[in-house]
């Protein structure tokens, strides 16, 4: 006893099957194909019909003409998401990470599912049969995942990313760090509890990522979750430049990143930094600006410098520079939330709210006060923010620019967190977990080349570009392939992943 059967999938497609069955309750399912289309769906339908009752009905594919009429029904050898796949596939080649995996194609198949459908590793097996690729088996990913973990197996995919990049022997390179948490109360000594960028109180890692001024990664590390941020970003830089020889990189990163003593390690392995940097007081230049221009608002853009020349007494051992720039549009922002906090302040002195957390609120026992000179010092310091470098012959241009580059690594973390689903949640072991960043690692070099070349949101390449099967089929002796046509907008972005070198 068989019959048909449509089942949904957690895409969205809807799956033909065809179930057999016997008399003592036993079944097998044999998956004929996932379909996102009603013309995807009503041929599917047709091959499982003919198969379940042979010569009966015929798919139009066009090629009436080159089949007798007393044919057996045409085989299909193969039905893929061609355009899809293919398109993935010649980009992880040419970012080298088939020769720096050694063709592993099991590694190949995690990386592209996770860019089509992220989810977890068993459920990357049902991915791969809805695109038309063979799957590799649940036993052989297990046996592979502790090889990707490796110090070595990272090193290869990082210097195929820096490669690509074209790292020279000085470079600029940006660095972020977030944390990934787990659903589970239990430490392990990596998974930790620790300070949590999304306020969660489980057991995390921490994550540290090197991309280039683009934002293309070059390196992804993890760490302890209970690993302050400013203890990573040296073993991080100086891992990478040992990989790939570098003689000095120039490091970009936020004030939250960068503490006195990181400064003086950066400099300890004599490489330069761009970093911005906090102001727990009124600078100098900024408190004789405001002196010498009394009730004048400073001109949008105005930049103000502070250097500091090392010699022996210094705790610094190269020359640095502190630039101060104000922004008009900064200004307003921050003006607008001090009003509002010194508005909440005045009424939590007079009795009128609770005292919530409120830094302009004093409290001296049972007195409440506003401080004023707090207040005095905000809105001096309302819309300027301060960059500091050691690198030669700065300019206020090439500094304040690189460092608005951090951006873009902010856009691969969210790429890496959200279309990708980077946080490891089906993962336990650190190795395991080592590995799954990897995946992520190579997912994320390949989709931020999608997006630059195409100008599409990879969920947009995704989803377009999947509901176009590739069909082969056996006529005779010959393997005719059978496909929608394309669109032009969508066979223009094919042309430009491909066409671009």
């Amino acid at each position: 006893m068989a019959y048909v059967r449509t089942v949904k999938t957690a895409s969205g497609a809807r799956a033909v099957q065809i179930v057999h069955g016997s008399r003592k309750g036993s079944r097998s399912i044999e998956h004929i194909g996932s379909a996102h289309t009603d013309d995807e769906y009503a041929a599917l339908k047709a091959v499982a019909a003919r198969r379940l009752a042979a010569g009966q009905g015929e798919l139009d594919l066009g090629i009436a003409d080159v089949v007798p009429a007393s044919a057996e029904p045409l085989p299909i050898q193969s039905s893929r998401m061609g355009h899809l796949w293919d398109g993935l596939e010649y980009l992880y080649r040419e970012l080298g990470f088939d020769d720096a995996t050694g063709g592993d194609p099991v590694f190949r198949d995690l990386v592209l599912a996770r860019i089509i459908e992220p989810t977890s590793k068993l459920d990357s097996i049902r991915v791969l049969e809805e695109v038309g690729v063979p799957a590799m088996s649940y036993p052989t990913m297990n046996r592979r995942l502790p090889i990707y973990a490796t110090d070595t197996w990272r090193q290869n995919l990082a210097a195929a990313c820096a490669k690509h990049a074209g790292l020279g022997p000085t470079t600029l390179v940006l660095y972020d760090v977030t944390t990934l948490y787990f659903e589970t109360d239990k430490a392990d000594g990596f998974r930790e509890p620790g300070f949590s960028k999304e306020r969660r109180l489980e057991p995390q890692i921490t994550v540290g990522m090197l991309t280039d001024a683009t934002g293309f990664p070059l390196l992804i590390e993890a760490f302890e979750g209970n690993k302050s941020e400013k203890l990573t970003i040296v073993p991080t830089v100086l891992k990478f430049m040992a990989a790939h020889d570098l003689s000095d990189v120039t490091v970009v990163a936020d004030a939250g990143m960068i503490s006195a003593e990181n400064m003086k390690a950066i400099e300890r392995e004599d490489l330069s930094f761009i970093l911005g940097e906090r102001m727990p007081s009124i600078p100098y230049q900024i408190a004789k600006w405001v002196a010498d221009h009394p009730d004048q608002t400073p001109a949008d853009g105005l930049t103000l410098a502070q250097h500091q020349r090392a010699h022996a007494k210094t705790s610094f051992r190269r020359n640095r520079v502190t630039y101060y720039r104000y922004s008009a549009d900064r200004a307003r922002r921050s003006l607008r939330g001090i009003n509002e906090q010194i508005g909440k302040a005045e009424k939590a002195v007079e009795g009128k709210i609770p005292v919530k957390r409120n830094r302009f609120v004093t409290l001296k026992g049972a007195d409440k006060s506003v401080n004023r000179e707090l207040e005095t010092k905000a809105r001096t310091l309302a819309g300027w923010k301060a960059y500091i470098t050691n690198i030669d012959g700065p300019t206020p241009e090439f500094v304040i620019g690189a460092y608005h580059q951090l951006w873009r690594i902010e856009k691969s973390f969210r790429m890496s967190k959200g279309d990708l689903a980077a946080r490891p949640i089906y993962h336990r072991t650190e190795d395991s977990i080592r590995a799954h960043l990897a995946i992520v690692m190579a997912a994320l070099a390949v989709t931020r080349v999608v997006e630059e070349r195409t100008g599409w949101s990879i969920k947009k390449f995704v989803t377009t570009t999947r509901r176009y099967r590739t069909i082969e089929i056996r006529v005779g002796d010959q393997i005719i392939t059978a496909a929608d046509p394309l669109p032009d907008d969508l066979a223009d972005v094919l042309s430009a992943i491909r066409g671009a070198h």
